[in-house]
């Protein structure tokens, strides 16, 4: 048995808010006590009000979450300024929250106490890695790194970094009780578990392909030897912007991952990327119109769906990127709508709009560090 609730409110009252969505998720459970959640909110509530009230009303249940760039859920579809939550119960699955803290510091140090701190607690293997880590302090490349490291390559590890509706000055982790920065919080699922994800971005590559001669973590100095600026000048006309960001090639050249431009410098002609891009790797343009932008949501829940080893998902975790939502403005409900058509018409959803996504390229692949990309992950039990 996997039983999952979520709860959403758009009430600016913190307090009336999480009742609200507490309501919601204990009306959805129907007596039953939750072991697990996963709590999305805006920058701007009273989180540690909201962390007491979930604690006070489930008790013992292991938290996680964070603070995000717009919130999603089968209850009220998109909204901003609001706060969702999902919990889970389960005989068949085990599902266990840990904590790094300090990632800026030591980012291998803080994933691997985060994964010890949840292993401890159940004997099974670990098949899925659910994380919601700090997005400005440090490298999310860096967390991820850290966290394949700890896993090992059996462990699925999907999530989304925290965000503050783009401000870009601290962003918040919850776990349990706690409201935190600087920190990795993650949920490990064990046991009878099945579980798919999906990826896409909408977006199609332009130009030629070139190759990152110089680059210091997320700075780009230079493609084919001369100044990153030059190469977006010469097919764009204008400076970087998130409109048109770039694909990183993986090793074998046939896909690729996306970083998104954060800045440039005139004099050095290098461009500031929102996290690290390898050396050496290959790169070309990309860019894409509102409607494929809108559309690859669908083709995330698509390649989720064809890859979903059982009959049908019980819950659905989305997670799309901020940078997508500034670009679509008021058709970022689209996201959400053009795959409702195709969810179980009660499919609990829940998700975030983030400054960076962890999911593979491809189902059933390794896990990679994105930007402006929307993740699909589906869960179930066999």
């Amino acid at each position: 048995m996997l039983k999952v609730a979520v709860g959403h409110s758009i009430d600016p009252d913190a307090l009336a808010a999480i009742d609200e969505v507490i309501e919601q998720c204990s009306q959805s459970l129907g007596g039953e006590v939750p072991q697990a959640g996963i709590l999305f909110t805006a920058i701007d509530f009273d989180h540690s009000l909201i962390l007491e009230r979930i604690q006070n009303v489930f008790s013992g249940m292991e938290l996680i979450g964070g603070t995000t760039d717009g919130e999603m859920s089968s209850v009220l579809n998109y909204q901003q300024d609001s706060v969702t939550l999902m919990v889970f119960c389960s005989d068949q699955v085990k599902i266990h929250a840990g904590l790094g803290r300090g990632v800026s510091t030591d980012p291998i140090a803080a994933t691997q106490q985060a994964v010890e701190d949840a292993q401890r607690k159940s004997k099974l293997e670990t098949k899925l890695c659910l994380t919601v880590p700090e997005s400005l302090t440090t490298s999310g490349v860096g967390i991820l790194d850290g966290l394949k490291q700890a896993l090992g390559e059996n462990t699925l590890i999907i999530g989304g970094t925290t965000a503050d509706q783009q401000r870009m000055k601290h962003t918040y982790q919850f776990f349990n009780g706690e409201v935190l920065s600087d920190s990795v919080p993650i949920l490990l699922f064990a046991g009878d578990l099945l579980f798919s994800s999906g990826m896409a971005g909408g977006w199609k590559t332009i130009g030629k392909v070139g190759v990152a001669t110089k680059v210091d973590r997320n700075i780009l100095y230079e493609i084919d030897g001369k100044p990153a600026l030059e190469f977006y000048l010469y097919y764009l006309g204008a400076p970087p912007s998130d409109e048109y960001p770039l694909a990183v090639y993986e090793p074998s050249g046939q896909r690729y991952f996306m970083r998104a431009p954060n800045g440039y410098d005139e004099h050095t002609g290098s461009i500031r990327f929102f996290t690290d891009i390898p050396a050496l790797v290959n790169v070309q343009m990309l860019e894409a119109s509102r409607e494929e932008l809108v559309l690859a949501s669908e083709t995330s829940f698509r390649k989720a769906l064809e890859s979903y080893p059982g009959k049908e998902p019980m819950a659905a975790v989305l997670i799309s990127c901020a940078a997508r939502r500034h670009l679509l403005g008021t058709r970022t409900q689209g996201e959400y709508q053009t795959i409702k058509a195709g969810l179980a018409k009660n499919l609990p959803c829940c998700g975030f709009y983030s400054y960076g996504e962890l999911a593979p390229l491809e189902p059933q692949s390794e896990t990679y560090f994105h930007n402006e990309t929307f993740v699909t992950l589906l869960l179930g039990v066999k």
